[in-house]
């Protein structure tokens, strides 16, 4: 908790049983730049919010990075009357990603985490087959989020998921942020790269509205006309955007490669496993072994 603590932005993930209100919150994953927490509330109970998680999960100093936060929010303030805030949805972060590259419209359908890996990340259908795997686990055993001990496989799944939000994020924020850098390119060369003779008039106009700010408009124009092109409209309006492409190789074959690599190498991220036994003591797992998928990430990233 003390290292979450000092963070400025963590990412957030959470699995159960129809996660909402009703729901059975089972996992809570919390990821740092160098840290991943898994906690197992399934055992800890609401002993785990008391001792610092609501805490950091109410503080408005600390940016936590979400994928659709509308289910942990709802099963977090019913269940445990904590009021998530400071949040970055990368969901809709994707939308308006997409509104800004086709000038205002709106994709017909959100996107899942898996895609907004493979389009923003630029990662491989290969890479994020544990997305796959795992849904298709819960679909074959509903109730496999209770098992105890939880398979290995599962804690990597838990820690993976959460760990790519973060680069997500920057990504994301990139991209949204290309026109400001854009502009600002224009407007370092406005006076540097043009006559000296010009420099002279440049008080009495100053307030108007420059050349290198006009040309956002026709940013917009071209987007619009190109997203026509590409896509079709349905019957509400909305852009019809197709699922990322799956790839030839199979989850499975991915899954297996990831198993035989391990959790985590010598300077990637830890994964701790956190929960209380039946009699009542708390024990502090050993962190698993290395994962390259996440050391990888962390070294291109961070």
């Amino acid at each position: 908790m003390l290292h979450i603590k000092k963070q400025n932005v963590v990412s957030v993930a959470a699995e159960g049983v129809n996660l909402c209100r009703h729901g059975k919150l089972c996992w809570l994953q919390v990821a740092t730049r160098s840290r991943v927490f898994l906690f197992d509330i399934f055992l800890l109970g609401p002993r785990v919010f008391k001792n610092g998680l609501q805490m950091v999960l109410e503080d408005k100093n600390i940016l936590k990075v979400i994928h659709d936060c509308r289910a942990i929010s709802d099963c977090l303030s019913h269940q445990y009357g904590i009021i998530l805030s400071n949040v970055f949805d990368t969901q809709i972060a994707d939308v308006l990603h997409f509104s800004m590259i086709t000038s205002g419209f709106l994709p017909h359908r959100i996107s899942s985490l898996q895609e907004c890996l493979m389009r923003h990340l630029k990662m491989s259908p290969q890479k994020v087959s544990f997305l796959e795997h795992r849904q298709q686990a819960i679909q074959e055993n509903p109730d496999m989020w209770f098992v105890r001990p939880p398979p290995p496989s599962l804690l990597r799944e838990l820690a993976l998921e959460t760990v790519y939000l973060l680069p997500l994020r920057l990504l994301l924020l990139d991209e949204m942020m290309s026109d400001l850098t854009t502009l600002v390119d224009g407007y370092l060369n406005a006076y540097r790269e043009g006559s000296a003779d010009l420099l002279g008039s440049t008080e009495t106009s100053c307030m108007k509205l420059p050349e290198e700010l006009r040309q956002l408009t026709d940013f917009q124009k071209l987007r619009k006309e190109r997203a026509l092109k590409k896509y079709k409209i349905n019957e509400d309006g909305l852009l019809i955007r197709p699922l990322e492409s799956k790839g030839k190789k199979t989850a499975e074959e991915e899954l297996k490669k990831g198993e035989d690599s391990g959790w985590l190498s010598s300077n990637g991220a830890g994964v701790q496993q956190f929960s209380v036994f039946p009699s009542g003591l708390n024990c502090q797992m050993p962190a698993p072994k290395p994962c390259r998928q996440i050391a990888e990430l962390f070294s291109l990233l961070f």
